[in-house]
């Protein structure tokens, strides 16, 4: 058997309302991990969260920890009783698996929750380092510039571990609501879905397309990225709509250069309609400020100049070089850039408007008598779970 110790994220700033964030999280842990294996053990505590489970589990159970959000870190832990020989061995075993990964400077950080344990901290710190360095005499302490630390916390039990993953940090997804998250085909939109889930949001999705005009990978590859952030967000629902005849009826009707803001302002409004159905609080998209033509800010007045719901942009402030870097990060990259067109750069003018204005933008809108394709395109969905 194998104990993961997990130190949550954030939940001790909460005050009054930390015991419903906890509660969150533990249930958010033990949904996904019941996908894994139903004899999985659990121990929740102040301050640290214990999985104990069979070895021949521990791939899928720490994929699932990589994913999980409301966490700032995880580690394998050796659980041992409290006594001083007890956790002194636990160190040398520790030191052990430093030596056998390269490692040869480390030092000893001691926590003692119980105080009734016949060692100080302090006291943990020396001992723990006399034990490994007197059996790995290769190992040596150094206090300012470890290459890893082993990790002593008594608690109801003695635990002692190494190494250890960074977390996701963040809320329990689930404690800030639901938002509805335009997803497109490109980079931004997984990424602005991950933060906003990282803030405790549940997402569901919506992506229009435009076939026969797009392509069936382009679709193929927008599924791939709702479940690649979805492992993040507890899952997702991710709505497709065709829009081919919203599309076609703008390129038909509304002046070349306003053909982007005017699908934007289509699609914002069928988004929100689709959001107020399913009872989400607010629209999410992946729009950074004036890194587009249609995301300067008196176009991104315009698009949103329809909506009574708030349109949260995390990444308004992100350039793309911090954009790609999250991307990657949580995984979405190399689907994110796969050559497929999406329907947003369908039918794209060269020279679009830059700065629109939100009178002209709804004269125009108006004239495209939009309303009965858009509410053909949300009655005919497809929906993926």
């Amino acid at each position: 058997m194998i104990t993961w110790l997990l130190k949550p994220s954030e939940l001790t700033l909460k005050g009054e309302n930390r015991k419903s964030f906890e509660g969150a999280l533990k249930s958010n842990i033990q949904r996904l991990l019941a996908k894994v294996d139903e004899k999985i053990k659990y121990k929740f505590t102040a301050g640290r969260y214990y999985i104990q489970a069979a070895e021949e589990k521990s791939k899928e159970i720490e994929n699932i920890l990589s994913h999980l959000i409301g966490i700032s870190g995880w580690a394998r832990t050796i659980t041992c009783e409290k006594t001083p020989d007890a956790v002194l061995a636990a160190c040398v075993e520790e030191g052990k698996k430093l030596y056998n990964n390269g490692v040869r400077a480390f030092k000893i950080d001691a926590r003692r929750t119980d105080k009734s344990f016949p060692l100080t901290s302090y006291e943990l710190c020396c001992e723990g380092g006399n034990a490994v360095t007197n059996a790995f005499c290769e190992l040596e302490v150094d206090i300012h510039k470890p290459q890893d630390i082993i990790r002593i916390e008594i608690r109801e039990k003695a635990f002692v571990y190494s190494g250890g993953e960074k977390g996701n940090g963040g809320l329990p997804v689930g404690t800030a609501g639901r938002g509805m998250l335009l997803l497109s085909g490109g980079i931004d939109s997984p990424v602005a879905g991950f933060l906003m889930a990282s803030r405790g949001m549940s997402i569901d999705a919506i992506h229009f397309h435009a076939y026969p005009y797009t392509s069936l990978e382009a679709k193929q590859k927008v599924i791939e990225l709702s479940k690649l952030t979805g492992a993040y967000c507890m899952g997702i629902h991710l709505y497709i709509l065709n829009f081919t005849k919203v599309q076609l009826r703008i390129k038909e009707r509304a002046p070349y250069p306003w053909t982007t803001i005017l699908l934007r302002m289509a699609m914002m409004e069928a988004a929100e309609k689709a959001a107020k159905k399913i009872k989400c609080k607010c629209l999410i998209t992946g729009e950074s400020l004036s890194q587009v033509a249609s995301q300067t800010i008196e176009n991104l007045t315009c698009t949103q100049s329809r909506l009574t719901l708030p349109v949260l942009r995390p990444l308004i402030g992100f350039n793309k070089e911090e954009i790609i870097k999250k991307a990657r990060q949580i995984g979405t990259f190399e689907t994110s850039i796969q050559p497929y067109q999406d329907c947003c750069t369908l039918f794209s003018p060269p020279h679009p408007v830059l700065h629109g204005d939100v009178n002209e933008a709804n004269d125009l809108y108006e004239k495209l008598e939009l309303p009965e394709l858009i509410d053909e395109a949300l009655s005919d969905y497809e929906l993926i779970k």
